[in-house]
């Protein structure tokens, strides 16, 4: 895949897992990094249990990678709240 496609896939499963998990964007750059290692941590998930993982610009490969920037934006948030909540 190009490097476009991976922005524009990476800013669609960004922007959804965002409203899925927190209901707020996280912004525009934000969203398109999540979307892209939401991808790659997808397509690895769904390989692992036998499935194929991102393969273009599809509604496949986009629900592989909100899945993916879902449990990526779960982690990032676990890690990071709990540290903010120690300094307020």
């Amino acid at each position: 895949m190009s490097l476009l496609v991976w922005i524009i896939l990476g800013l669609i499963a960004g922007f959804i897992a965002s409203k899925i998990v927190n209901r707020t964007g996280e912004g525009v750059v934000i969203d398109i990094l999540l979307g892209i290692v939401g991808a790659v941590v997808g397509g690895w998930l769904f390989h692992a249990f036998g499935m194929r993982g991102v393969n273009g610009l599809n509604l496949y490969s986009i629900v592989v990678a909100v899945i993916g920037a879902a449990v990526v934006l779960f982690v990032y948030h676990a890690m990071f709240r709990g540290s903010r909540l120690g300094r307020a």
